[in-house]
């Protein structure tokens, strides 16, 4: 597809929608879920100020962020300053800040709540999967969403290769004894794309997080959706037939 003015979802929506049923549905969490932009940017710069190296405007970590913990510090800091040494040091000191600030600014997008309690009543089995280290993940979607129940909480570990490996992915579907092509994997970015790609998943993307609908579809987008309560359709099929 050549790129152009960014297209309505119901324009990129995939014929396979009308042949598969859906019976799960794995989540990215930044971006996706919860706008967690101003406060990444706020503890990476506050964590470069810290270490005497310049800072970035909040809009610069829409593509700094979506690869993990270790990119992140990389791709903030100089390139003369790239050795392995500063990239651990400068990611240990944005961790501790951000486990500061993590609920300053961060907000679930709007129409997530509903969108979550409209698939946990249908009894969509839920999922998410972060490149966050996975303490991180685990105390935003505690400290945002109590009030849900998913199946898998599971950021960065260090017996898994983050995505767009696709491994993290596969284990969830394993977990649940669901196959990878039941799945929704909605997410933001061109890694989860690719992700969901290489897991055989059915990518879906999020228009209101970080990056735009050009890089969704170059990377295997299949369905764009412009906002959460539309993620709902993907399902209507499974529900009407009983599924």
């Amino acid at each position: 597809m050549t790129p152009g003015p960014e297209p309505e979802p119901s324009s990129v929506k995939s014929s396979e929608t009308n042949t598969i049923e859906f019976h799960a549905i794995l989540f990215d969490v930044d971006g996706t879920l919860l706008d967690t932009l101003a406060d990444i940017a706020g503890a990476a710069n506050a964590g470069l100020k810290q270490l005497g190296f310049p800072t970035h405007p909040i809009e610069s970590y829409r593509r700094f962020v979506g690869d993990g913990a270790g990119c992140l510090a990389r791709r903030v800091l100089p390139d003369d300053r790239q050795d392995d040494e500063t990239v651990d040091r400068c990611r240990k000191v944005i961790a501790a800040e951000y486990a500061k600030c993590w609920a300053d600014n961060t907000k679930p997008y709007p129409g997530v709540p509903e969108m979550l309690a409209e698939l946990e009543a249908r009894g969509i089995p839920m999922t998410m999967l972060s490149n966050k280290p996975h303490n991180a993940t685990k105390t935003v979607v505690e400290g945002f969403f109590p009030d849900y129940h998913f199946r898998v909480v599971r950021g960065a570990l260090p017996s898994v290769p983050v995505k767009p490996d696709p491994a993290g992915a596969l284990q969830i579907a394993e977990e649940l004894d669901i196959p990878p092509g039941r799945f929704v994997y909605l997410g933001d970015t061109d890694t989860d794309m690719r992700t969901a790609v290489a897991a055989g998943m059915f990518a879906a993307g999020a228009l209101w997080g970080f990056r735009t609908a050009e890089e969704l579809i170059a990377n295997g987008a299949k369905v764009l959706v412009k906002t959460p309560q539309e993620v709902m359709n993907l399902f209507e099929r499974a529900q009407s037939d009983g599924g």
